[in-house]
């Protein structure tokens, strides 16, 4: 019996995918809930399990849109599994690099020729020089022997602006991701739909530094996670976000919708790009909570195995550009949220410290915000209420008393 597989709904509103890559070919014996292909919506990326098991017969191509429901394979459940052969299962990351080979179009460059001048040849050290410049011969005028090129005269050759050295002017096509293209539309309705602005400020870290370096090896021998800097950061945004609910709202239409609860989205680089899992109701978890949390959602992006359900619904974003060396950045706004917190790397540097300059540990901070909503008295109270969370850790975030918010 041939057993039809048709697309499975990845999420509300999802009405198509993409066929990213298939893990198999036709021809394939593949055992039932075996991973034969990966999709992309525009919102995640997800592994398509076998049905049943059985003989495979592709319906579709890889980079096909194909909608909710569609037949994209055939398993013939009446074939019997070869002999002396296990079911094909081709590793993800072979898969992968395979799909990039097929699709990169590597164009062809013709290397450039050296050819003597016109009126005169160069001799053997000036070649040596010119083939070192990347100039060829007929660009330079020899003003030895019957325009013999001398190696001074290759010494004093400049390339021409604008011409082709010898090194590779190769290119490649690759096809964007459905994911990546989704992305790339949002991002750019963002910038022109809304009222974006940025905001920004500077924290001294010095005391999360005192807090962490006293209690992290403590608290992760308790806890099995790290004491990071995401468990302050985002206890500071649920606090300020009490403070300023606008800063916790959203346009519908002609409606400001508000809400009670502080669902953070936090930026974690994952294989298919950016992902931004949600974390639930942070306004209820401890240090402890956020920081596992947060372990348990980077771990799933990174696996690929997070749904579109961990990506829906957050009210409030904070991305981490200081992890790859980021100074300073103008965040871009996750819709239909209405801001987002930028966090930077941390560099010491001088400040004004009860009236002497000291050398502290100062990150940048930014908050893009949609001005439609948020007013400028809002976006730079929201971010102050931050900063005077974060640099006084132990009174706003943790009620003077460490050890039991660290639940040690």
């Amino acid at each position: 019996m041939a057993l039809e597989m048709k697309v499975p709904s990845p999420g509300e509103s999802i009405t198509e995918v993409e066929i990213a890559q298939w893990l198999v070919e036709t021809g394939d014996y593949v055992e039932k809930d075996q991973a034969i292909a990966e999709v992309d919506s525009d919102k995640a990326t997800l592994e398509l399990p076998a049905e049943a098991s059985g003989i495979i017969t592709l319906m579709a191509e890889e980079g096909d849109a194909v909608a909710v429901g569609q037949v994209v394979c055939l398993i013939d459940t009446d074939a019997a599994k070869p002999e002396g052969e296990d079911a094909k299962q081709a590793p993800v990351e072979e898969a992968s690099k395979a799909a990039e080979k097929k699709e990169e179009t590597p164009v062809a460059v013709s290397p450039a020729k050296t050819e003597t001048y016109a009126t005169g040849t160069a001799s053997p050290a000036a070649k040596k020089v010119l083939a070192e410049k990347g100039i060829d011969a007929s660009q330079v005028q020899g003003t030895g022997r019957d325009g013999r090129i001398t190696k001074a005269d290759a010494l004093d050759a400049k390339p021409s602006l604008g011409t082709p050295g010898p090194g590779s002017r190769g290119e490649s096509r690759k096809k964007l991701s459905m994911l990546r293209r989704k992305v790339a539309e949002r991002l750019v309705s963002v910038k022109n739909e809304t009222a974006m602005l940025t905001t920004f400020n500077e924290v001294d870290m010095q005391p999360i530094f005192n807090l962490r370096s006293q209690y992290k090896e403590t608290f992760k021998n308790k806890h099995g996670v790290s004491l990071g800097f995401m468990s302050f950061f985002t206890l500071a945004c649920v606090r300020a976000l009490k403070l300023f609910p606008a800063v916790n709202s959203m346009i519908d239409g002609d409606f400001m919708v508000s809400y009670d609860f502080q669902d953070i989205s936090i930026a974690v680089s994952g294989p298919k790009g950016l992902m931004v899992p949600v974390i639930r109701n942070a306004e209820n978890l401890s240090f402890r909570g956020v920081e596992s949390e947060v372990k348990r959602l980077a771990i799933r992006a990174r696996e690929g195995q997070i749904t579109v359900d961990e990506m829906t619904g957050g009210t409030f974003t904070i991305t981490n550009g200081g992890v790859f060396g980021s100074m300073l950045s103008t965040p871009i706004i996750n819709p239909p949220q209405s801001a987002i917190l930028g966090m930077h790397n941390i560099v010491e540097r001088p400040i004004v410290r009860d009236g002497q300059i000291v050398v502290a540990p100062i990150m940048y901070v930014a908050l893009s915000y949609d001005h439609r909503i948020i007013d400028g008295k809002e976006s730079v109270g929201f971010l102050v209420a931050v900063k005077e969370a974060l640099e006084n850790p132990e009174e706003l975030l943790m009620e003077n008393n460490v050890a039991k918010a660290l639940e040690l």
